[in-house]
């Protein structure tokens, strides 16, 4: 199984941006590499605005597992398809790939929704933000299996130097 390994300051940086967001879903993509044997390594966090509005909920209603579309950002999220394609262009520019997605659970575990599984893409890692009372409390990684299937993805925390990382509040 892939590993990801992420510096303690990028895992700050997704925590205190699900926190601001707080009780809205935070979320945003994970810039790296991907070696011979699919592990990933985190080089930049680009956190972005959470697009989910009425129109997104018309657009994701077939693949709704409630019984309503959901239509407020506490509960669901979406990255602007310009802000992707941006990211996807400024990180082949640096020899970077998007290897993830991060997003936040207000005041729910940080275990993928079926939503979640089901928009999901099998070459990304997944990484969940559990925010409680608008602290966040707990993270996890994850990523599909070959049955499309979230599974657990191991999460390799790494302390560096914060000037030789590019963090972008």
């Amino acid at each position: 199984m892939p590993t990801l390994t992420i510096s303690t300051q990028h895992l700050e940086q997704i925590c205190t941006h699900a926190e601001q967001c707080y009780p809205r879903e935070c979320c945003g993509l994970i810039l790296g590499k991907i070696d011979s044997h699919s592990d990933k390594t985190v080089v930049e966090i680009w956190p972005t605005e959470n697009a989910w509005d009425a129109e997104s909920a018309e657009l994701f209603e077939e693949m709704e597992t409630a019984d309503q579309p959901v239509t407020t950002q506490e509960r669901r999220y979406t990255i602007d398809p310009q802000v992707f394609i941006a990211a996807q262009k400024q990180g082949r520019d640096r020899h970077l790939c998007i290897i993830g997605i991060y997003h936040s659970h207000p005041e729910h575990t940080a275990i993928p929704s079926e939503f979640d599984r089901v928009c999901a893409w099998p070459q990304y890692s997944y990484i969940i933000v559990s925010v409680k009372q608008a602290k966040a409390n707990d993270i996890q990684n994850w990523c599909l299996d070959e049955n499309q299937q979230f599974q657990p993805e191991e999460m390799i925390s790494t302390s560096v130097n914060s000037s030789s990382i590019g963090l972008s509040y």
